[in-house]
């Protein structure tokens, strides 16, 4: 790759390395504040509601799918319209993203409702949580599904023009309220509404400044951008959505993969059983902060490298595969080997010996995670959202059985092996197919 190459994709107003540095800003601290909650909440609320905390946790990432994929879409047509200096469309598809994403999350709000009203909270296992608790713990959730819709597509918009620091500025106050909130209401109250309450009002909140940033990119970046310009097309709708159509499947698919595990020991076992996984989980997946921090920003550097020098983004690519996967694999067998004494250090009276080999299993998953999210930006950077869903596609029923035998094999150790399991197997295929994408 020439130096006049990295010169125009990495040198712009801010450095490449200032980028990752911001998304690793916004993704350390909070893990950092969960270090400090996690054991004082379990200690104040006891595991069944913590474990319910923990629900609604990944209740709120699954909750993502929402924005159908739209959030990443935008990201990766407005990166294209700015190499192609057609910018003059941009507020037009910035308007059609948002609209799309109000009316999902506006129905997935209303189907949340239903199946609160229709029941579907006796299907969780608790002794100690009262039924009316864990009803209206749902409605509020619901409150916030929207919220949550919509700042994933205003975050694309952010993401499109580099916008890293205002993201993980509000990332940090965001996972401030989110770990710190629910510690702080319990010394007042541990009725669970109220604790989810602090959820709830930290996603609109963040909508709000997550929209006030992507505006301001668009004034900032794109002088002849008028209010006027912000209309809803049909064309960018497909546009956005063949793209999206397909993230959105992913966005389903990997999610419930990811967070299945959390609902079906709630199931299977019992809620207090999901703080024994949830606690190594949140341990070891946050080492994946690394990763998360470049692949965000590799992704629109990809996308425009792939348009202006289709010869040159290879190497490009590979130098930070080489990277990451050298480094998470340091972190990974570090973390095995130290799992037992940072566990009993951090949960002191709370610790669980059977979370430690829920660690170490966990270790060898976020290795292959590491992976397979690097191949994960290239297939969508080239615009092949289609080959990451299907391949999820053909996961979802292999993971779900295998996880269903494997926790009434082996209990709460049995959802680690099925994860790490997924992790290797997602890998090797998104490995596959990116060895044939052509460009």
């Amino acid at each position: 790759m020439t130096a006049t190459c990295i010169a125009i994709f990495e040198e712009k107003s801010t450095s490449l390395k200032s980028h990752i540095g911001w998304n690793l800003f916004g993704l350390a601290l909070p893990l950092l504040l969960a270090l400090i909650s996690i054991p004082l909440l379990i200690a104040r609320i006891g595991d069944e509601r913590f474990g319910m905390i923990a629900l609604a946790w990944a209740f709120m990432s699954f909750a993502g799918i929402l924005d159908l994929g739209i959030g990443r879409a935008l990201t990766q047509v407005v990166s294209r319209l700015r190499v192609q200096k057609n910018t003059q469309n941009v507020p037009a598809v910035f308007a059609t993203a948002s609209r799309i994403t109000l009316v999902a999350g506006l129905i997935g709000s209303v189907l949340i409702v239903a199946f609160d009203l229709l029941g579907g909270s006796s299907l969780l296992k608790t002794q100690t949580i009262p039924p009316s608790e864990i009803r209206n713990s749902i409605f509020l959730l619901a409150i916030a599904l929207p919220a949550q819709a919509m700042s994933a597509t205003y975050r694309g918009m952010n993401e499109a023009y580099m916008n890293f620091k205002g993201i993980n500025i509000l990332r940090v106050a965001l996972g401030a309220v989110n770990f710190a909130g629910p510690l702080l209401i319990s010394f007042m109250t541990t009725n669970l509404a109220w604790l989810m309450a602090s959820l709830v009002v930290s996603r609109l909140a963040a909508l709000f400044v997550f929209r006030h940033l992507a505006f301001s990119c668009l004034k900032k970046h794109e002088p002849d951008y008028t209010p006027q310009a912000l209309v809803y097309s049909k064309e960018n709708a497909k546009t956005l959505i063949s793209f999206g159509g397909w993230v959105t499947v992913s966005s389903i698919l990997s999610p419930l993969m990811i967070q299945s595990d959390r609902f079906m020991i709630a199931s299977i076992i019992s809620a207090a059983a999901v703080t024994t996984y949830v606690v190594p989980y949140e341990l070891v997946v946050q080492n994946l902060i690394l990763v998360s921090a470049l692949s965000s920003v590799i992704f629109p550097t990809l996308t425009k490298l792939m348009q202006e020098k289709p010869d040159e983004w290879r190497p490009y690519f590979h130098k930070w595969l080489f990277r990451i996967g050298g480094l998470m694999f340091v972190v990974s067998v570090s973390l095995m080997f130290l799992m037992p004494h940072i566990l009993e250090l951090w949960l002191k009276h709370n610790f669980n010996p059977t979370s430690v080999t829920v660690g170490q299993v966990l270790c060898a998953g976020i290795f292959f995670n590491s992976i397979g999210a690097m191949y994960y930006s290239m297939l969508h950077a080239s615009g092949k959202s289609s080959v990451t869903a299907k391949i999820h596609i053909f996961e979802v029923p292999l993971y779900l059985i295998f996880l269903y035998f494997a926790l009434h094999h082996f209990g709460v150790i049995g959802a680690a092996i099925a994860w790490a399991s997924r992790m290797a197997v997602d890998t090797t295929l998104l490995f596959i197919n990116a060895k044939r994408l052509k460009i």
